[in-house]
């Protein structure tokens, strides 16, 4: 059932600016130019709001199984990239204890969050949780080590050429319609080609995201050496390696790199130096081993799976 919320006397919720700061402050690009920081704002505010949207099938079963705990840590992914209805719906979890265990303290922060952010749902909902306490659920704490204190402003963006600029801003524009962090596109892109829309290399990979021809054709790519038409394709294939490695970054790195069917015979990265080399390189700077993922794209890996049960199984002996 969806929440339904109680007609009831909507209040002023006054919040310190440094509540903005666990979801704006830390990702704010402060180093880019106007137009750099306005585009990677909007990426992150679209990466947000698809991470919520996919977070209320879950919640609620719609079109995929209902997993309310997998709905909290999309909602939480959410919120702490600045949407206010991700806020507003991890701050419902909590205070009803649905997929999370209960905890008013966490509600009443979250709900004074996007209450702050206008949503008024959220405001009248203080009546119940009590207003902002600064407290928050763990998951909203990993922005440093995730998004922007690694975000290449001035080591790369900045140093970059016009034209590589451009690219750079198309990819990150473009990385939230397939679910991909920009950071993790941008990572990829940067370490296959440096953003070169000409680059091919000794085995015939092609343009920013260095497809291969079977790729290309594999994602309907007719021209790889559009800088669009080969993002998309590039971002495609990052999707899917995304769902069938379960969110696993350094295997969706790795079979990006060597291939999946490399990945499923090694039953992890292979023992490959170049791959290995570009899998450090891509975690250095995402810092993060798990990425959200659409688990209705494709079935997991059996072999990464297998893998994976018999190590829960030896855990729990």
């Amino acid at each position: 059932m969806r929440r339904r919320l109680p007609s009831m006397k909507i209040r002023r919720v006054r919040v310190g600016r440094h509540v903005l700061g666990l979801a704006f402050a830390l990702l704010s690009p402060v180093a880019l130019a106007d137009v750099e920081a306005d585009a990677v704002k909007a990426a992150f505010a679209q990466q947000a709001r698809y991470l919520a949207q996919q977070a209320l099938g879950y919640e609620h079963g719609e079109g995929v199984p209902r997993d309310q705990a997998h709905a909290a840590r999309l909602y939480c992914e959410s919120a702490r990239l600045g949407d206010a209805e991700g806020m507003y719906a991890l701050g419902w979890m909590y205070a009803n204890g649905r997929g999370v265990e209960r905890n008013d303290a966490y509600a009443g922060t979250l709900f004074a969050m996007a209450a702050r952010l206008g949503n008024a749902h959220a405001e009248r909902m203080l009546r119940f949780t009590g207003e902002y306490t600064g407290a928050v659920p763990d998951c909203m704490h990993t922005p440093p080590e995730t998004v922007l204190d690694h975000w290449p402003a001035d080591s790369v963006l900045a140093a970059m050429a016009p034209a590589r600029r451009e690219v750079a801003q198309l990819l990150v524009r473009l990385a939230p319609q397939y679910g991909i962090q920009p950071q993790f596109a941008l990572a990829i892109g940067i370490t296959e080609s440096n953003l070169n829309p000409g680059a091919v290399s000794p085995k015939s990979a092609m343009g920013v995201m260095q497809l291969i021809p079977e790729t290309a054709e594999r994602f309907n790519v007719r021209n790889p050496y559009d800088p669009e038409q080969n993002i998309r394709g590039g971002l495609a294939y990052l999707r899917w390696l995304l769902a069938y490695f379960r969110g696993d970054v350094a295997l969706a790195a790795a079979g990006y790199n060597a291939g999946e069917g490399a990945v499923d015979r090694y039953r992890g990265v292979p023992p490959y130096r170049e791959t290995q080399g570009y899998v450090e390189r891509v975690l250095a700077f995402v810092r993060s081993r798990h990425h959200p993922y659409d688990e209705r794209v494709v079935s997991p890996s059996t072999a990464i799976s297998g893998l994976r049960a018999i190590s829960d199984a030896g855990g729990k002996s």
